[in-house]
């Protein structure tokens, strides 16, 4: 007995009833519910897998898009050292630097580490910068949460009135307009030839909070002429910080840089700085993306289950629709459409879960600390005070194409297996 090979609606890739027949058994029934059951496991792994994939790669790039930003809205993009620094050479490298084309700002800075004495007494980084140049840093001025700039940098040499972060002030125990002491080696030479500790009293006149804990915690900004007078400098700084319109092509400005920075100036970048930090959060992102499309992969699989419980099921209908006309092709169309039509359904659907969640991702991260009572995102261990979460739509496309892609992958072999079907031998004991 030869099998038929014309198809039932010829002349057509996907023919109506192909359609109709393919959406008929999926439906759960009597005789099918083991199919039904195995078919709702893969459509809801399938969506979890894609809506985990989203949150995953959302959570990294807002993790470093918040890092960078803060990163870079705190520090500067390009340090100028070397000769540069002394004080007969750095007010002309700073006019230089300024007339560059790209750069924002260029602010001298005198930095060094120091003792802060208030209830307690705790480490600190003491960064000095002139009243006007912190007026260019718009990630201080604006993120002032107590007392204010206004007596910043008044006074003889500056003053005494200090800036310090919200985290430093909380552990020293000191608000806006109370007094704490700073001590740090500087000034004259000992007649040994050692260094004298140097011990003054300052006023905090504001504090701030940039949302990153490690600068909240430990800087203390002081007017530049204070910073140069309390740590010894004289009329020197200790780098010269250099802010571009676009830190991400720094690279661009660094030739322009180095000839503005003169002779014996050496031009560094945030790049340069922190070289080995962020390849290995960018090899870290890559790895997450590759395992995590592989586990969409691993939960599509149980497609095939619930397709070759399906041809199991459906061999007398293939037999009686081979007898009829149905081609090979149309078989194995039928049963594709059964099996990419799980993935293909669950795909728009985890996206959803997976951007809805990313949206509103804060509301959900303080539910669960409210319900637990732990902090899910401790600022000490990831140096951010929440969870930061931003939607790539190129990724999301991304998402959404790898697994209409391994959905209808997987249903191949089973398709064509089905397709394969002997008509003889399927309605022999019938």
């Amino acid at each position: 007995m030869t099998s038929p090979t014309t198809d039932i609606a010829p002349g057509k890739l996907f023919s109506p009833w192909e359609w109709l027949l393919a959406f008929r058994y999926l439906r759960a029934k009597r005789k099918s519910l083991g199919v039904g059951l195995i078919s709702a496991i893969a459509f809801t792994a399938i969506a979890l897998a894609i809506a985990v994939l989203i949150i995953v790669m959302s959570v990294m790039n807002g993790f470093r898009s918040e890092l960078l930003s803060r990163i870079l809205g705190f520090n500067g993009h390009a340090y100028v050292q070397g000769q540069a620094i002394f004080e007969q050479t750095y007010p002309p490298t700073v006019t230089r630097l300024r007339a560059v084309p790209g750069v924002v700002s260029v602010t001298p800075l005198v930095e060094s580490q120091t003792i802060a004495l208030g209830r307690v007494a705790t480490g600190a980084m003491v960064r000095g910068m002139a009243p006007e140049d912190l007026k260019n840093q718009p990630m201080i001025v604006n993120n002032i949460k107590a007392g204010s700039l206004t007596d910043f940098g008044k006074g003889e040499y500056g003053g005494n009135v200090i800036l310090m972060g919200n985290r430093l002030a909380e552990f020293l125990g000191v608000q806006a307009g109370e007094s704490i002491t700073l001590a740090a080696y500087g000034g004259a030479a000992t007649p040994l030839g050692g260094s004298r500790v140097v011990q003054k009293d300052y006023v905090v006149g504001g504090i701030f909070s940039v949302g990153m804990a490690e600068y909240d915690q430990t800087y203390i900004l002081m007017p530049l002429a204070q910073a140069q007078a309390f740590f010894g400098r004289g009329g020197d700084v200790d780098i010269i910080e250099v802010m571009v319109a676009d830190p991400d092509h720094i690279n661009r400005v660094v030739p322009l840089l180095r000839p503005a920075a003169g002779e014996g100036g050496v031009v560094s970048t945030w790049q340069d700085r922190n070289a080995s930090y962020w390849e290995a959060l960018q090899v870290e992102r890559n790895m997450i993306r590759i395992i995590m499309m592989l586990i969409v992969a691993i939960a599509a699989l149980n497609i095939i289950s619930a397709l070759v419980m399906l041809v199991k099921n459906k061999e007398r209908d293939i037999a009686i629709l081979r007898t009829i006309g149905a081609s090979q092709g149309s078989i194995m169309r039928v049963f594709l459409i059964s099996g990419a039509a799980i993935g293909v359904t669950a795909a728009p659907v985890g996206v959803v879960l997976g951007v809805l969640f990313c949206i509103y991702i804060t509301p959900i991260q303080h539910f669960i600390e409210w319900v637990t009572g732990v902090l899910v995102f401790n600022p000490d261990v990831y140096f951010l005070t929440s969870m930061p979460a931003k939607l790539d739509w190129g990724e999301v496309w991304l998402v959404f194409a790898w697994t209409l892609s391994i959905s209808i992958l997987v249903t191949l072999y089973p398709s064509w297996r089905a397709s394969r079907t002997d008509p003889v031998e399927a309605l022999r004991y019938e």
